[in-house]
Formats: structure tokens, C-alpha cells, sequence
């Protein structure tokens, strides 16, 4: 089973180099960028995850119809993502809710910070996904976690995906970056022996970030960007189906996976 998903937040990039944007910006990148995600999708018949902040749902209310119109699921992924806080899961499910008419049944904290398991829980979701249990020294370096899902309480945890062994990271980064071939034979090990594989990206990588050097982005992000990275999610997609394996949201997963016992 594929997990697919998306952190559909509002482009705060440029923020963390120097760059000042306004909302209004910074939701242009993220709504065309989810426009060209969802185009992908629809063209492949397959459903992803999208992790919406309450700012993104505030600003782009009929993107989130749009996503549930078109079958995907709709997640929490914290209020403002520029300044998270431990303590945004409750209000970021009150805002996704609220515009969708729906029990948000997900969270992920933006950036994958660390979140209150117990709070998680006495909120009402099924699921966390703020988990990224890979090795990048100054970012990720949970060595010691669990590489697949496990239960806290009766929440399932559901980390991102990584290589078995030296645990290499299958996020968004590592399709921008390496070449196509190497990374689908990494997610097909992964897939066979995991038996489900979880990844994320963001709107604003399908954005033409290489048009705006105003932004200063780093090569390792705006590589490979904009409609290269739809052409990358398009054949990635492709491969996948191509190999006979099943596109979930995570709550179907949820509903689907075996408790451990």
C-alpha cells in the first residue's frame, strides 16, 4: 500500500533565508502548486493525504473542496506553519473541521516537531504522522524510533518512510535530488520489506521556484521544481501502479493495518 501525502501550508521557504513574503504570496505558490498535485492524482486515479494548516484552509477554502471533492483525505498539519506550537493540534482540527464539514481524523506537526501523545489522543484523532525516524544531522536524528507504524495509546503512529538499514530518507528531498531510477529501486526495497511505504511532499516544490531568485532558495530544494517535479510525481505514480500496489489515505490504512499486538 502506498501512503501518499502532501504538507499543503502556506510558502514560508524564503523566510528561513533572510526573505520576507506576504500571505498573500506565499498562498499563490501553495494554491497553484496544489492545483498541479491534484491534476496528477486525477489523471492516475489515486488518492493521497493532504495535511492542511489552518492558514491554508482559512485562505484557500475551495482548495480543501476541491481535495475532498476529488476523493483524497483531509489532515491537520498545525495553525500557522512559520511559528508552530505544541499545542496546535486542537486548534488546527477546530479550523479544518469547521471549513470542511468533516472529523479530521490526522495530524502532522509541521516540520515533524514533536507533539503531546497524550493531548494527541484526548483530541479525538485516529493517527499521528509527525514522525520522520530517518538520520540528518541538525534535523532528524531519531535512530532510536521505530522505522514503521506502532501504536501509542490508540493512536496509530505512522512515520515517514526510510531506507531499512542505514535509514536513507524517501521524503521530498530525495526526488529532487537523486536520480529517478535509484530513488524508485530504494522505495521498491523499502516496499518489500516494510509492505507499505509513507511519504510526503509540499505544493510549493511544484511551483517553478527557479523563475524567482528573489526567494534564495537552495539548490538541493528548487532542483528539479516546479513542472519537473509534477513530471517526477506523474512517473513516480506511474511506477507504483505499474507494479501493482495500492494507493491509500491514511485513514484507510488505519482502518486496514493489523494491531500489534
Amino acid at each position: 500500500m502506498i501512503l501518499l501525502s502532501f504538507d499543503t501550508e502556506e510558502f514560508d521557504v524564503p523566510r528561513e533565508h533572510g526573505v520576507s513574503i506576504s500571505m498573500e504570496e506565499s498562498m499563490k505558490v501553495s494554491v497553484e502548486g496544489t492545483c498541479r498535485i491534484l491534476d496528477v492524482l486525477k489523471k492516475n486515479g489515486v488518492k493521497a493525504t493532504f495535511f492542511c494548516t489552518g492558514n491554508y484552509a482559512r485562505q484557500a477554502p475551495d482548495m480543501l473542496r476541491r481535495i475532498m471533492d476529488e476523493g483524497h483525505e483531509v489532515a491537520c498539519h498545525g495553525v500557522d506553519h512559520w511559528q508552530p506550537k505544541a499545542t496546535d493540534f486542537a486548534e488546527s482540527k477546530q479550523i479544518i473541521e469547521s471549513v470542511t464539514g468533516q472529523p479530521a481524523y490526522g495530524y502532522r506537526q509541521p516540520r515533524m516537531f514533536a507533539v503531546s501523545d497524550a493531548e494527541i489522543e484526548k483530541a479525538g484523532y485516529r493517527y499521528n504522522s509527525s514522525l520522520n525516524p530517518a538520520f540528518i544531522p541538525g534535523r532528524y536524528m531519531h535512530l532510536s524510533e521505530s522505522r514503521t507504524w506502532f501504536m501509542k495509546g490508540n493512536v496509530m503512529q505512522i512515520p515517514a518512510s526510510v531506507t531499512p538499514w542505514v535509514r536513507f530518507p524517501l521524503f521530498w528531498l530525495s526526488l529532487h535530488n537523486l536520480p529517478e531510477g535509484l530513488y524508485h529501486a530504494l522505495v521498491r526495497r523499502t516496499l518489500k520489506h516494510d509492505g507499505y511505504f509513507v511519504t510526503y511532499f509540499h505544493p510549493w516544490e511544484f511551483y517553478d521556484l527557479k523563475e524567482h531568485p528573489e526567494y534564495k532558495i537552495p539548490f538541493i530544494i528548487k532542483n528539479h521544481s516546479g513542472r519537473q517535479m509534477v513530471q517526477r510525481l506523474d512517473r513516480f505514480v506511474k511506477m507504483l501502479k505499474a507494479n501493482g500496489h495500492q494507493f491509500v489515505t491514511f485513514s484507510e490504512f488505519v482502518d486496514s493495518a493489523p494491531r500489534k499486538v
